[in-house]
């Protein structure tokens, strides 16, 4: 009974973990281009070559994260009760972690995009 119970927590945590994963990094990376174009002063190609350089590290560190915290301990599990509150832990603290790293991102951006106006009022001044 154990095995089965995790099994079937593996069989929904791992694909929740890479939906979430996925739907966060497309819309952060769909928006943050706009940041990037005017951070890049509208040089496309270094805009989405560092684009996509931030996507590819942001699907590493989740995936990352997300794999990191799969174990589930079969003393946890010994009905479905346990089944959902473990699921709901660990999806709960996974989503966490994506909001975290879609707030640092966004700031990143906006220091990015604040060092770029500097960096334009500097030299339109001189």
């Amino acid at each position: 009974m154990e095995n089965s119970l995790i099994i079937t927590a593996y069989f929904i945590y791992l694909p929740l973990m890479l939906v979430l994963t996925y739907f966060v990094a497309d819309t952060l990376f769909k928006n943050g281009q706009v940041f990037m174009m005017d951070i890049f002063r509208g040089r496309l190609e270094i805009a989405l070559a560092t684009n996509r350089l931030f996507k590819v590290g942001f699907y590493l560190l989740s995936l990352g994260v997300g794999l990191f915290i799969l174990k589930i301990s079969p003393q946890t599990l010994y009905n479905t009760q346990n089944l959902i509150e473990v699921l709901s832990y660990k999806t709960g603290g996974f989503s966490i972690y994506l909001g975290g790293m879609l707030f640092l991102n966004l700031y990143l951006l906006f220091r990015g995009k604040k060092k770029t106006r500097q960096n334009t009022s500097v030299t339109t001044q001189n």
